[in-house]
């Protein structure tokens, strides 16, 4: 009930902050001295065919982020959003978006992110540059290759004299390692610490022929620190706790190279298709984008270098007119060649990044409902299908506005996979290093189990202003509880694609 409470509390602060910021850029252009407006005449307001408010010039509005995430928590903070609609004939699309936003998670996440995506900058072009730096002091860590590794949930393992963290020692020289299960114990077994800077831009161009058709390049750089969860907690003794992370890099699955994040950058190559009739709310057309992206190991030297493809498929078919709308997406992505790091597979290698996370997969970005990260592999692949369903349309505060449900299913699987020889084996290696029976401890890297298709089913509640601006509230749940038992609830903005 409390935690119900809260949402509710979240889902009003947004609708708050989406009124004030309404209001906002309405004030802003009709604000002027008492002087000016006494000898300029009212700016008249101009309506298309369907009785929606036309949009004009500058709208520029400050807005507190308050949002919800089952995976990350509470979210808070503030951000600035800046659109230029030009003379208006092209509305609801917009020239340019800019937003900065800064905000923070209650489970130890920090968000700080540039992004402006800039229509017709150069002719017939699209501009997106996008830079950022994010702290996650709980990333999930479920190991590689889905299925193949075992899920135990309320687990928590000690142990001792780890090569990883050498606190933990007896001073004996003994090691061990003991399972254990408690639903009310915290547990940072699936737990570690994840840095990441971000920097990405992209130029989509028109080419020669056909309206619809583009060429994609775009340059990106991420630095990676990775490592064992550093949070402190006596009570829970987070200090004597063994990570999944650490048997991995005591396996040998997580080579000591690549065991605390590097340096990628990127240069990318892609074909687009796009028809959609709108960018944040379409209701019909069609999106393809397949993206080359090479990275050559320039900065650390380690033989990483890798090439992979990734292409998405959206299409939105509009069933009665603009009020309902069915639409689903399918995303791929495989390493063609190279050797990837196993920090840089948890990356999605699209041309554009309309959510500001690019993991993949699993959580509010991709397969919503099933634990995030859960599926992780050199190749993968996902589909979402949802009915975007119009239920009421309204102008307030000279905007316009609409609310929408959305109920949706969701999955996705590794299509090739990581390591999987060495998953099957690494068991052995900590069963030999930690002196442990095989009948006295279950297997934590390797299930035995072949993947299979991780599916999951929710619903979604839209706010929806001049279609640009969206609340999002969407609660998931995977079919499978080998990819978590709870229900998920994300609350932020933005349709998902």
């Amino acid at each position: 009930m409390k935690k119900s409470k809260k949402l509710l509390a979240t889902m009003c602060m947004l609708l708050i902050s989406f009124v004030m910021n309404g209001q906002q850029t309405t004030d802003n252009r009709q604000q002027t001295s008492d002087d000016v407006q006494e000898s300029k005449t009212k700016k008249e307001k101009i309506y298309n065919e369907k009785g929606e408010l036309i949009k004009q010039g500058w709208n520029f509005g400050p807005l507190p982020v308050v949002g919800f995430n089952s995976d990350l928590g509470f979210q808070y903070g503030a951000c600035v959003d800046i659109f230029n609609y030009g003379d208006g004939s092209r509305y609801p699309k917009f020239d340019y978006k800019m937003n900065l936003e800064v905000s923070a998670y209650t489970k130890g996440s920090l968000n700080l992110r540039f992004y402006g995506d800039y229509y017709n900058l150069l002719p017939n072009s699209r501009l997106f540059v996008d830079a950022g730096y994010f702290t996650d002091k709980r990333f999930e860590f479920y190991g590689f290759n889905g299925y193949a590794s075992p899920l135990y949930n309320d687990i928590y393992v000690l142990g001792q004299l780890s090569t990883v963290n050498s606190q933990r020692s007896t001073g004996d020289g003994q090691q061990s390692l003991t399972e254990m299960f408690d639903p009310e114990f915290k547990s940072v077994f699936y737990r570690m610490k994840r840095n990441q800077f971000r920097f990405n831009s992209c130029l989509r161009r028109q080419f020669g022929f056909g309206d619809n058709i583009y060429y994609g390049i775009g340059l990106s750089y991420f630095n990676y620190d990775m490592g064992r969860i550093e949070i402190q907690n006596e009570e829970f003794a987070y200090d004597q706790q063994m990570t999944l992370y650490e048997l991995y890099r005591e396996s040998g699955l997580i080579r000591d190279n690549e065991a605390e994040g590097g340096n990628i950058t990127q240069l990318k190559l892609s074909f687009i298709y796009d028809t959609k009739n709108h960018d944040s709310d379409p209701t019909k057309g069609t999106y393809f984008e397949a993206t080359l992206t090479g990275a050559p190991d320039l900065i650390d030297g380690k033989g990483h270098s890798h090439i992979t493809f990734n292409a998405v498929w959206q299409h939105y078919f509009p069933i009665v007119k603009e009020n309902l709308t069915f639409a689903y997406r399918i995303v791929t992505q495989n390493v063609i060649a190279g050797e990837i790091p196993y920090y840089a597979m948890f990356n999605s290698n699209m041309l554009f990044y309309k959510k500001m996370s690019t993991d993949a997969m699993g959580g509010a970005n991709s397969v919503r409902g099933i634990n995030r990260n859960r599926v992780v592999g050199e190749g993968y692949a996902w589909l979402n299908a949802e009915v975007r369903w119009k239920i009421a349309g309204f102008q307030f505060i000279n905007q316009n506005w609409h609310i929408a449900l959305n109920p949706f299913f969701d999955a996705g699987m590794v299509t090739q996979t990581f390591r999987l020889a060495e998953q099957e084996l690494a068991w052995e290696k900590i069963q030999k290093k930690y002196q442990i029976a095989p009948k006295d401890a279950m297997n934590l890297i390797y299930s035995g189990v072949a993947e299979g298709l991780h599916t999951s089913a929710g619903c979604g509640l839209k706010i929806i202003m001049n279609k640009n601006f969206i609340i999002s509230a969407e609660a998931a749940k995977a079919l499978d509880a080998r990819d978590g038992d709870n229900m998920k609830v994300y609350i932020g903005f933005n349709y998902l694609f």
